[in-house]
C-alpha cells in the first residue's frame, strides 16, 4: 500500500493517490476486507476482480473498470483474490462538486459505474493501468487523466473548500470552522452536503473515527482509552458508541477481525 501526494499543478483537485498492490502466493482463504467509513470521495480503478458487497445489500457489486466513490458513513466488504490491484485518485474536499456541478449528498453510501460519468475512456485508462511497468507509471496516467478533467472545472474554490480541507484534523470545534468559511451555520450547512455529501458534524465523526481506527492500526499495543483520548472523543465509551454505529461492533471485536493486509503482515496505517 503507498500513499503519494499529487504534483503542484493538481494538488488542489487531488488530495492524494492511493495504491494498493497485493499478491499471496499461497493458497490460503483470503478473508474480506471490511473496509470502513474515511473522509473521502475518489475514483478507483480496478484492473484485477474484486467483489464489493454491503450487510444491508443482497446484490453484490463486480466493478467493471472503476467506480466513483461517494463519501460513505457505512462498511462495504471486499472480497479480492490471489492478485489484487488498485489505484484511487483521492480527490480535495469539494473537489468532486466544482468538477461536476451536481450535489454529492446524491452519491453518498454510493458506489457508481465511472463509465456513466466519464465516458468510455475509463476501460482505457483502466487497461493501461494494468499493463503499467511500475506504481510511478500509474501515478502519471492517473495525473494525464485528472489534468485534462481540471482543465474543464468551471465552479471555483470558496472558502468553504479550503475549510473541509482543515477539518480533516479535527482539531477545532464546528463553531470555528463555520466562522472560518463566512458563513451562517445554515449556508455552512446547506453548501457542506451540497459539496461534501453529508452534514459537517457526521463529517467530523467520520474524521475522528478514521483517525482512531489507524492509529489502533499503527499503535496496536496503545489501548482504546489513549486513542479515544487522542482522537478527540470523551471517553472510551463514547468511541465505543461510534464504532458501533459505523461497524456494528465494538472496537476490539472490530480490530480483531482478519484482513488482507494482516494477512501479509502489514496494517492499514494511512
Amino acid at each position: 500500500m503507498r500513499e503519494i501526494k499529487p504534483g503542484p499543478a493538481l494538488a488542489q483537485i487531488v488530495r492524494l493517490y492511493r495504491i494498493i498492490d497485493f499478491e499471496f502466493t499461497h493458497n490460503n482463504p483470503i478473508p474480506p476486507k471490511a473496509y470502513t467509513p474515511r473522509p473521502e470521495q475518489c475514483l478507483q480503478f480496478f484492473p484485477t476482480p474484486t467483489i464489493i458487497e454491503y450487510a444491508n445489500k443482497s446484490k453484490s457489486i463486480k466493478p467493471k473498470n472503476a467506480l466513483l466513490i461517494g463519501q460513505h458513513t457505512i462498511v462495504n466488504n471486499r472480497t479480492v483474490y490471489k492478485k489484487f490491484l488498485s489505484l484511487q485518485i483521492v480527490f480535495q474536499p469539494g473537489a468532486l462538486y466544482r468538477l461536476f456541478g451536481f450535489s454529492l449528498n446524491e452519491i453518498t453510501d454510493q458506489l457508481i459505474d465511472a463509465a456513466d460519468i466519464f465516458g468510455g475512456a475509463i476501460e482505457h485508462i483502466n487497461d493501461q493501468l494494468y499493463h503499467a511497468q511500475d506504481h510511478l507509471e500509474m501515478i502519471r496516467i492517473a495525473e494525464r487523466f485528472v489534468a485534462k478533467l481540471a482543465n474543464g472545472i468551471t465552479n471555483k474554490a470558496l472558502p468553504i473548500d479550503l475549510v473541509a480541507q482543515q477539518m480533516l484534523d479535527a482539531s477545532q470545534p464546528l463553531d470555528r470552522y463555520v466562522s472560518s468559511a463566512f458563513l451562517s451555520h445554515r449556508q455552512f450547512d446547506r453548501q457542506f452536503i451540497e459539496r461534501m455529501g453529508i452534514a459537517p458534524k457526521e463529517y467530523l465523526r467520520v474524521v475522528r473515527f478514521d483517525q482512531a481506527y489507524r492509529m489502533k492500526s499503527r499503535y496496536p499495543e496503545m489501548n482504546w482509552f489513549n486513542i479515544a483520548i487522542a482522537c478527540g472523543y470523551y471517553d472510551y465509551q463514547h468511541l465505543s458508541k461510534e464504532y458501533k454505529a459505523f461497524t456494528g461492533y465494538t472496537p476490539s471485536v472490530f480490530f480483531a477481525m482478519d484482513s488482507p493486509e494482516r494477512l501479509l503482515g502489514t496494517e492499514e496505517v494511512y
